[in-house]
Protein backbone atom coordinates (compact mmCIF):
# COMPACT_ATOMS: atom_id res chain seq x y z
CA UNK A 1 0.00 0.00 0.00
CA UNK A 2 1.46 3.40 -0.97
CA UNK A 3 -1.48 5.34 0.90
CA UNK A 4 -1.04 5.65 4.95
CA UNK A 5 -0.77 7.37 8.15
CA UNK A 6 3.08 9.08 8.71
CA UNK A 7 4.40 10.06 11.49
CA UNK A 8 6.52 13.31 11.52
CA UNK A 9 7.27 13.79 15.17
CA UNK A 10 11.31 14.45 16.15
CA UNK A 11 12.88 11.16 17.54
CA UNK A 12 16.61 9.69 17.68
CA UNK A 13 18.20 6.72 15.21
CA UNK A 14 21.68 5.12 16.57
CA UNK A 15 24.45 5.14 13.69
CA UNK A 16 28.20 3.87 13.79
CA UNK A 17 27.55 4.27 17.87
CA UNK A 18 26.12 7.71 17.64
CA UNK A 19 22.37 9.06 18.33
CA UNK A 20 21.42 11.22 15.65
CA UNK A 21 18.45 13.84 16.07
CA UNK A 22 15.61 13.81 13.45
CA UNK A 23 13.75 16.84 13.63
CA UNK A 24 10.85 17.94 11.32
CA UNK A 25 13.97 19.54 9.07
CA UNK A 26 15.95 16.89 8.57
CA UNK A 27 12.89 14.65 8.25
CA UNK A 28 11.52 16.69 5.36
CA UNK A 29 14.49 16.96 3.70
CA UNK A 30 15.79 13.17 3.56
CA UNK A 31 15.23 11.41 0.30
CA UNK A 32 14.07 8.02 0.74
CA UNK A 33 10.39 9.36 2.76
CA UNK A 34 9.49 7.80 5.72
CA UNK A 35 11.47 4.76 5.49
CA UNK A 36 13.62 6.20 8.05
CA UNK A 37 11.05 6.58 10.41
CA UNK A 38 10.56 2.61 11.14
CA UNK A 39 13.73 2.67 12.68
CA UNK A 40 13.19 5.94 15.14
CA UNK A 41 14.59 5.54 18.64
CA UNK A 42 16.78 2.32 17.71
CA UNK A 43 20.27 1.49 16.04
CA UNK A 44 19.65 1.96 12.65
CA UNK A 45 23.98 1.61 11.78
CA UNK A 46 23.72 -1.97 9.48
CA UNK A 47 19.86 -0.81 7.48
CA UNK A 48 21.62 2.32 6.90
CA UNK A 49 24.86 0.55 5.09
CA UNK A 50 23.00 -2.13 3.37
CA UNK A 51 20.33 0.73 2.24
CA UNK A 52 23.37 3.24 0.98
CA UNK A 53 25.71 0.94 -0.47
CA UNK A 54 27.91 3.25 -2.83
CA UNK A 55 26.09 6.56 -2.20
CA UNK A 56 28.45 8.98 -1.44
CA UNK A 57 25.19 11.54 -1.13
CA UNK A 58 23.79 9.70 1.78
CA UNK A 59 27.06 9.32 3.51
CA UNK A 60 27.91 13.46 3.27
CA UNK A 61 24.68 13.62 4.47
CA UNK A 62 25.56 11.39 7.70
CA UNK A 63 28.59 13.21 8.78
CA UNK A 64 26.89 16.23 8.33
CA UNK A 65 23.77 14.78 10.68
CA UNK A 66 26.71 13.39 13.26
CA UNK A 67 27.71 16.93 13.52
CA UNK A 68 24.85 17.83 15.68
CA UNK A 69 24.86 14.46 17.59
CA UNK A 70 23.56 15.34 21.30
CA UNK A 71 26.85 14.68 23.98
CA UNK A 72 24.25 12.53 25.92
CA UNK A 73 22.58 9.20 25.54
CA UNK A 74 18.76 10.42 25.10
CA UNK A 75 15.98 8.81 26.67
CA UNK A 76 14.55 6.16 24.81
CA UNK A 77 11.24 5.19 25.36
CA UNK A 78 10.54 1.36 25.79
CA UNK A 79 8.22 -0.46 23.52
CA UNK A 80 6.12 -2.82 25.58
CA UNK A 81 3.30 -5.40 23.84
CA UNK A 82 0.94 -7.35 26.67
CA UNK A 83 -0.53 -9.92 24.21
CA UNK A 84 -3.28 -12.06 24.90
CA UNK A 85 -2.31 -15.72 24.84
CA UNK A 86 -3.82 -17.75 22.40
CA UNK A 87 -5.00 -14.67 20.26
CA UNK A 88 -2.14 -12.15 19.63
CA UNK A 89 0.87 -14.70 19.44
CA UNK A 90 -1.68 -16.19 16.45
CA UNK A 91 1.07 -16.42 13.42
CA UNK A 92 3.99 -14.27 15.64
CA UNK A 93 6.99 -15.30 15.94
CA UNK A 94 9.64 -15.16 18.82
CA UNK A 95 13.22 -13.85 18.12
CA UNK A 96 14.92 -15.50 21.58
CA UNK A 97 18.28 -14.91 20.89
CA UNK A 98 20.82 -13.19 23.12
CA UNK A 99 22.55 -9.52 23.11
CA UNK A 100 26.25 -11.18 22.77
CA UNK A 101 24.78 -13.86 19.95
CA UNK A 102 23.00 -11.15 17.60
CA UNK A 103 26.53 -8.83 18.19
CA UNK A 104 28.33 -11.64 16.90
CA UNK A 105 25.54 -12.49 13.99
CA UNK A 106 25.71 -8.63 13.14
CA UNK A 107 29.33 -8.57 13.19
CA UNK A 108 29.44 -11.71 10.68
CA UNK A 109 27.04 -9.81 8.13
CA UNK A 110 29.07 -7.37 8.18
CA UNK A 111 31.83 -9.25 7.00
CA UNK A 112 29.67 -11.05 4.45
CA UNK A 113 28.49 -7.86 3.42
CA UNK A 114 32.18 -6.18 2.35
CA UNK A 115 32.96 -9.51 1.01
CA UNK A 116 30.22 -9.20 -1.24
CA UNK A 117 30.93 -5.32 -2.45
CA UNK A 118 35.06 -6.38 -2.84
CA UNK A 119 33.75 -9.04 -5.34
CA UNK A 120 31.98 -6.78 -7.30
CA UNK A 121 28.41 -8.14 -7.12
CA UNK A 122 26.98 -4.85 -6.37
CA UNK A 123 28.07 -3.42 -9.48
CA UNK A 124 25.77 -3.62 -12.23
CA UNK A 125 25.72 -5.15 -15.91
CA UNK A 126 24.31 -2.13 -17.94
CA UNK A 127 23.78 -4.88 -21.10
CA UNK A 128 21.46 -6.47 -18.85
CA UNK A 129 19.14 -3.90 -17.90
CA UNK A 130 18.99 -2.62 -21.21
CA UNK A 131 18.62 -5.94 -22.85
CA UNK A 132 15.27 -6.85 -20.17
CA UNK A 133 13.79 -2.96 -20.87
CA UNK A 134 14.48 -3.64 -24.63
CA UNK A 135 12.09 -7.00 -24.04
CA UNK A 136 9.56 -5.50 -22.38
CA UNK A 137 8.91 -2.76 -25.05
CA UNK A 138 9.29 -5.71 -27.42
CA UNK A 139 6.34 -7.59 -25.53
CA UNK A 140 4.43 -4.70 -25.78
CA UNK A 141 4.87 -3.50 -30.00
CA UNK A 142 4.20 -7.54 -30.40
CA UNK A 143 1.13 -7.38 -28.41
CA UNK A 144 -0.09 -3.95 -30.47
CA UNK A 145 0.87 -6.03 -33.40
CA UNK A 146 -1.63 -8.92 -32.64
CA UNK A 147 -4.23 -6.10 -31.71
CA UNK A 148 -3.87 -4.62 -35.00
CA UNK A 149 -4.48 -7.88 -36.94
CA UNK A 150 -7.24 -8.94 -34.50
CA UNK A 151 -5.77 -11.05 -32.32
CA UNK A 152 -7.32 -9.67 -29.20
CA UNK A 153 -7.18 -11.75 -26.41
CA UNK A 154 -3.32 -12.78 -26.87
CA UNK A 155 -2.41 -9.40 -27.51
CA UNK A 156 -4.03 -8.63 -23.98
CA UNK A 157 -2.40 -11.71 -22.17
CA UNK A 158 0.98 -10.32 -23.95
CA UNK A 159 0.17 -6.50 -22.37
CA UNK A 160 -0.35 -8.60 -18.92
CA UNK A 161 3.05 -10.40 -19.65
CA UNK A 162 4.50 -6.56 -20.30
CA UNK A 163 3.22 -4.98 -17.14
CA UNK A 164 4.69 -7.76 -14.63
CA UNK A 165 8.02 -7.29 -16.26
CA UNK A 166 7.95 -3.83 -16.27
CA UNK A 167 7.11 -4.30 -12.35
CA UNK A 168 10.44 -5.98 -11.62
CA UNK A 169 12.11 -3.14 -13.61
CA UNK A 170 10.76 -0.36 -11.76
CA UNK A 171 11.49 -1.96 -8.55
CA UNK A 172 15.35 -2.77 -9.30
CA UNK A 173 15.34 0.75 -10.83
CA UNK A 174 14.24 2.24 -7.58
CA UNK A 175 16.03 0.40 -5.16
CA UNK A 176 19.06 1.43 -6.67
CA UNK A 177 20.79 -1.32 -8.62
CA UNK A 178 21.72 0.18 -12.05
CA UNK A 179 23.38 3.38 -12.02
CA UNK A 180 25.50 5.07 -9.51
CA UNK A 181 23.79 8.25 -9.59
CA UNK A 182 20.39 8.59 -7.93
CA UNK A 183 18.89 10.91 -10.45
CA UNK A 184 20.01 8.36 -13.70
CA UNK A 185 17.92 5.28 -11.37
CA UNK A 186 15.27 8.17 -10.78
CA UNK A 187 14.76 8.85 -14.71
CA UNK A 188 14.86 5.20 -15.57
CA UNK A 189 12.36 4.47 -12.95
CA UNK A 190 10.34 7.21 -14.46
CA UNK A 191 10.42 6.00 -17.76
CA UNK A 192 9.72 1.82 -17.11
CA UNK A 193 7.28 2.45 -13.73
CA UNK A 194 5.22 5.72 -14.60
CA UNK A 195 5.42 5.73 -18.35
CA UNK A 196 5.48 2.25 -19.50
CA UNK A 197 3.74 0.50 -16.25
CA UNK A 198 1.90 3.38 -14.87
CA UNK A 199 3.04 2.96 -11.36
CA UNK A 200 4.22 5.88 -9.49
CA UNK A 201 7.86 5.55 -8.65
CA UNK A 202 7.49 7.37 -5.89
CA UNK A 203 4.72 6.17 -4.66
CA UNK A 204 6.59 2.55 -4.91
CA UNK A 205 9.29 3.71 -2.77
CA UNK A 206 7.42 5.15 -0.03
CA UNK A 207 6.14 2.14 0.72
CA UNK A 208 8.67 -0.35 -0.56
CA UNK A 209 11.38 1.05 1.48
CA UNK A 210 9.44 0.91 4.63
CA UNK A 211 8.48 -2.67 3.90
CA UNK A 212 12.61 -3.67 3.82
CA UNK A 213 13.17 -1.63 6.81
CA UNK A 214 11.08 -3.66 8.87
CA UNK A 215 9.86 -6.58 6.71
CA UNK A 216 7.03 -7.93 8.33
CA UNK A 217 7.09 -6.24 11.73
CA UNK A 218 3.40 -5.27 13.17
CA UNK A 219 3.11 -1.47 13.38
CA UNK A 220 5.83 -0.92 10.74
CA UNK A 221 5.50 -2.95 7.70
CA UNK A 222 3.10 -1.24 5.70
CA UNK A 223 2.50 -4.64 3.61
CA UNK A 224 0.79 -6.51 6.60
CA UNK A 225 -2.03 -3.72 6.66
CA UNK A 226 -4.73 -5.03 4.31
CA UNK A 227 -7.58 -3.79 6.57
CA UNK A 228 -10.62 -4.11 5.72
CA UNK A 229 -10.35 -6.95 3.20
CA UNK A 230 -7.88 -9.15 5.14
CA UNK A 231 -6.55 -9.28 8.59
CA UNK A 232 -2.48 -10.89 8.53
CA UNK A 233 -2.24 -10.94 12.16
CA UNK A 234 -4.92 -10.90 15.38
CA UNK A 235 -4.02 -7.19 16.27
CA UNK A 236 -6.23 -6.08 13.10
CA UNK A 237 -9.26 -8.14 14.47
CA UNK A 238 -9.18 -5.55 17.69
CA UNK A 239 -10.77 -2.68 15.36
CA UNK A 240 -13.58 -4.21 13.93
CA UNK A 241 -17.54 -5.02 16.33
CA UNK A 242 -17.65 -9.00 16.34
CA UNK A 243 -21.01 -8.91 14.26
CA UNK A 244 -19.75 -6.49 10.96
CA UNK A 245 -19.37 -7.51 8.09
CA UNK A 246 -15.30 -6.94 7.76
CA UNK A 247 -15.48 -10.25 10.32
CA UNK A 248 -17.38 -12.21 8.53
CA UNK A 249 -14.80 -11.67 5.32
CA UNK A 250 -11.59 -11.88 7.97
CA UNK A 251 -13.50 -15.07 8.43
CA UNK A 252 -13.59 -16.56 4.87
CA UNK A 253 -9.81 -14.51 3.79
CA UNK A 254 -8.43 -18.14 3.15
CA UNK A 255 -10.99 -18.86 0.57
CA UNK A 256 -11.45 -15.56 -0.79
CA UNK A 257 -7.27 -14.56 -0.87
CA UNK A 258 -6.36 -16.50 -4.07
CA UNK A 259 -9.94 -14.43 -5.85
CA UNK A 260 -8.49 -11.71 -5.25
CA UNK A 261 -5.19 -11.48 -6.54
CA UNK A 262 -5.23 -10.53 -10.38
CA UNK A 263 -7.31 -6.77 -9.03
CA UNK A 264 -3.72 -6.01 -7.33
CA UNK A 265 -2.49 -4.33 -10.40
CA UNK A 266 -6.02 -2.13 -10.78
CA UNK A 267 -5.08 -1.52 -6.86
CA UNK A 268 -1.68 -0.11 -7.36
CA UNK A 269 -3.06 1.99 -10.62
CA UNK A 270 -5.86 4.03 -8.44
CA UNK A 271 -3.13 4.30 -5.75
CA UNK A 272 -0.41 5.61 -8.03
CA UNK A 273 -2.80 8.18 -9.66
CA UNK A 274 -3.80 9.20 -6.15
CA UNK A 275 0.09 9.45 -4.42
CA UNK A 276 1.25 11.53 -7.42
CA UNK A 277 -1.99 13.51 -7.64
CA UNK A 278 -0.70 14.90 -4.15
CA UNK A 279 3.06 14.71 -4.84
CA UNK A 280 2.99 18.48 -5.23
CA UNK A 281 1.70 19.13 -1.27
CA UNK A 282 3.83 16.11 0.10
CA UNK A 283 4.97 16.30 2.96
CA UNK A 284 8.91 15.25 1.81
CA UNK A 285 10.79 17.81 -0.50
CA UNK A 286 11.63 15.19 -2.42
CA UNK A 287 8.60 14.12 -3.38
CA UNK A 288 7.67 18.20 -4.04
CA UNK A 289 10.33 18.28 -6.03
CA UNK A 290 10.22 15.04 -8.59
CA UNK A 291 6.05 15.58 -8.96
CA UNK A 292 6.39 17.18 -12.81
CA UNK A 293 8.32 13.68 -13.77
CA UNK A 294 6.05 11.88 -11.96
CA UNK A 295 2.79 13.58 -13.34
CA UNK A 296 3.84 13.89 -16.95
CA UNK A 297 5.21 9.78 -16.94
CA UNK A 298 1.28 8.72 -15.76
CA UNK A 299 -0.50 11.11 -18.02
CA UNK A 300 1.96 9.46 -20.64
CA UNK A 301 1.15 6.26 -19.91
CA UNK A 302 -3.43 6.69 -19.52
CA UNK A 303 -2.77 8.32 -22.92
CA UNK A 304 -0.97 5.49 -24.72
CA UNK A 305 -3.27 3.33 -23.03
CA UNK A 306 -6.67 5.10 -23.35
CA UNK A 307 -5.15 5.19 -27.01
CA UNK A 308 -4.70 1.54 -27.17
CA UNK A 309 -8.56 0.44 -25.67
CA UNK A 310 -9.82 3.61 -28.84
CA UNK A 311 -8.82 1.54 -31.73
CA UNK A 312 -10.68 -1.67 -30.81
CA UNK A 313 -13.60 -2.57 -32.71
CA UNK A 314 -16.49 -2.43 -29.86
CA UNK A 315 -17.01 -1.59 -26.15
CA UNK A 316 -17.05 -5.33 -25.53
CA UNK A 317 -13.99 -6.08 -26.60
CA UNK A 318 -12.62 -2.91 -25.07
CA UNK A 319 -13.88 -4.05 -21.75
CA UNK A 320 -12.50 -7.38 -22.16
CA UNK A 321 -8.98 -6.28 -23.66
CA UNK A 322 -9.01 -4.16 -20.58
CA UNK A 323 -10.05 -7.06 -17.71
CA UNK A 324 -7.56 -9.37 -19.52
CA UNK A 325 -4.38 -7.30 -19.63
CA UNK A 326 -4.63 -5.99 -15.86
CA UNK A 327 -6.17 -8.89 -14.62
CA UNK A 328 -2.99 -11.44 -15.97
CA UNK A 329 -0.68 -8.36 -14.54
CA UNK A 330 -2.24 -8.21 -11.33
CA UNK A 331 -2.05 -12.36 -11.24
CA UNK A 332 1.19 -12.42 -12.28
CA UNK A 333 2.77 -10.26 -9.71
CA UNK A 334 0.77 -10.73 -7.28
CA UNK A 335 1.71 -14.36 -6.67
CA UNK A 336 5.14 -13.43 -6.78
CA UNK A 337 5.21 -10.44 -4.11
CA UNK A 338 2.85 -12.21 -1.68
CA UNK A 339 4.65 -15.64 -1.44
CA UNK A 340 7.67 -14.70 0.04
CA UNK A 341 6.11 -12.56 3.67
CA UNK A 342 2.60 -13.54 4.01
CA UNK A 343 3.68 -17.58 3.97
CA UNK A 344 6.16 -16.95 7.49
CA UNK A 345 5.56 -15.76 10.63
CA UNK A 346 5.52 -11.94 11.92
CA UNK A 347 6.96 -9.96 15.11
CA UNK A 348 6.11 -7.54 17.16
CA UNK A 349 8.46 -4.61 17.82
CA UNK A 350 8.91 -5.12 21.24
CA UNK A 351 10.38 -8.76 20.44
CA UNK A 352 14.11 -6.42 18.98
CA UNK A 353 14.21 -8.81 16.25
CA UNK A 354 14.66 -4.99 14.12
CA UNK A 355 18.29 -4.98 16.39
CA UNK A 356 19.72 -7.45 14.12
CA UNK A 357 19.20 -7.02 10.15
CA UNK A 358 20.29 -10.09 9.18
CA UNK A 359 18.37 -12.06 11.26
CA UNK A 360 15.08 -9.65 10.69
CA UNK A 361 15.42 -10.62 6.96
CA UNK A 362 16.07 -14.04 6.92
CA UNK A 363 13.43 -15.08 9.69
CA UNK A 364 10.76 -13.40 7.55
CA UNK A 365 11.28 -14.17 4.04
CA UNK A 366 10.84 -17.43 2.01
CA UNK A 367 12.61 -18.23 -1.13
CA UNK A 368 10.80 -19.90 -4.22
CA UNK A 369 12.86 -22.79 -5.83
CA UNK A 370 15.13 -20.94 -8.75
CA UNK A 371 15.21 -22.23 -12.47
CA UNK A 372 15.75 -20.67 -15.63
CA UNK A 373 12.35 -19.87 -16.68
CA UNK A 374 11.36 -19.42 -12.32
CA UNK A 375 14.34 -16.78 -12.48
CA UNK A 376 12.72 -14.76 -15.60
CA UNK A 377 9.38 -14.80 -14.55
CA UNK A 378 9.90 -14.00 -11.25
CA UNK A 379 12.16 -11.20 -11.64
CA UNK A 380 15.15 -12.85 -9.63
CA UNK A 381 12.74 -12.08 -6.44
CA UNK A 382 12.95 -15.96 -6.04
CA UNK A 383 15.62 -15.08 -4.11
CA UNK A 384 13.90 -13.29 -1.75
CA UNK A 385 15.82 -13.67 0.87
CA UNK A 386 19.30 -12.43 -0.83
CA UNK A 387 17.30 -9.44 -2.38
CA UNK A 388 16.21 -8.44 1.24
CA UNK A 389 19.83 -8.55 2.61
CA UNK A 390 21.32 -7.02 -0.09
CA UNK A 391 18.16 -4.24 -1.58
CA UNK A 392 21.11 -2.64 -3.91
CA UNK A 393 22.03 -6.08 -5.51
CA UNK A 394 21.70 -6.33 -9.22
CA UNK A 395 18.89 -8.93 -9.73
CA UNK A 396 21.40 -11.01 -12.26
CA UNK A 397 24.37 -10.99 -9.28
CA UNK A 398 21.87 -13.33 -6.86
CA UNK A 399 21.80 -16.57 -7.82
CA UNK A 400 25.85 -15.85 -7.38
CA UNK A 401 25.55 -14.48 -3.92
CA UNK A 402 22.53 -17.42 -2.63
CA UNK A 403 25.86 -20.06 -1.93
CA UNK A 404 27.27 -17.50 0.43
CA UNK A 405 23.60 -16.33 2.05
CA UNK A 406 23.15 -20.24 2.44
CA UNK A 407 26.17 -20.71 4.33
CA UNK A 408 26.28 -17.58 6.28
CA UNK A 409 22.79 -19.01 7.67
CA UNK A 410 23.93 -21.86 8.01
CA UNK A 411 26.74 -20.83 10.58
CA UNK A 412 25.13 -18.27 12.57
CA UNK A 413 22.20 -21.54 12.88
CA UNK A 414 19.77 -19.57 11.35
CA UNK A 415 17.08 -20.54 9.19
CA UNK A 416 16.82 -20.71 5.04
CA UNK A 417 13.51 -21.35 3.58
CA UNK A 418 12.78 -22.03 0.58
CA UNK A 419 9.93 -24.26 -1.07
CA UNK A 420 8.27 -24.85 -4.34
CA UNK A 421 5.92 -22.88 -5.29
CA UNK A 422 3.05 -24.83 -4.03
CA UNK A 423 4.17 -25.34 -0.69
CA UNK A 424 5.10 -21.47 -0.45
CA UNK A 425 1.46 -20.58 -1.32
CA UNK A 426 -0.23 -23.32 1.15
CA UNK A 427 2.03 -21.59 3.70
CA UNK A 428 0.40 -18.44 3.28
CA UNK A 429 -3.00 -19.47 3.12
CA UNK A 430 -2.75 -21.51 6.33
CA UNK A 431 -1.23 -18.15 7.81
CA UNK A 432 -4.59 -15.92 6.86
CA UNK A 433 -6.73 -19.34 7.77
CA UNK A 434 -5.30 -18.88 11.28
CA UNK A 435 -6.67 -15.18 11.86
CA UNK A 436 -9.47 -16.49 10.32
CA UNK A 437 -10.08 -19.20 13.07
CA UNK A 438 -9.91 -16.50 15.49
CA UNK A 439 -12.33 -14.30 13.87
CA UNK A 440 -14.65 -17.37 13.59
CA UNK A 441 -14.18 -17.71 17.49
CA UNK A 442 -14.72 -13.84 18.15
CA UNK A 443 -17.75 -14.16 16.34
CA UNK A 444 -19.44 -17.31 18.02
CA UNK A 445 -18.66 -15.68 21.44
CA UNK A 446 -22.23 -13.33 20.40
CA UNK A 447 -24.14 -15.58 17.90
Amino acid sequence: MVLREQEHEPFFIKIDGKWCQIDDNVLRAHPGGSAITTYKNMDATTVFHTFHSGSKEAYRWLTELKKECPTQEPEIPVVKDDPIKGIDDVNMGTFAISDERSAEINKNFERLRIRVRAEGLMDASPLFYFRKVLEAICTILFAFYLQYHTYYVPAAVLMGVAWQQLGWLIHEFAHHQMFKNRYYNDLASYFVGNFLQGFSSGGWKEQHNVHHAATNVVGRDGDLDLVPFYATVAEHLNNYEQDSWVMTLFRWQHVHWAFMLPLLRISWLIQSVIFVSQMPTHYYDYYRKTAVYEQVGLALHWSYSLAQLYFLPDWSTRVMFFLVSHMVGGFLLAHVVTFNHYSVEKFSLSSNIMSNYACLQIMTTRNMRPGRFIDWLWGGLNYQIEHHLFPTMPRHNLNTVMPMVKEFARENGLPYMVDDYFTGFWLEIQQFKNIADVAAKLTKKIA
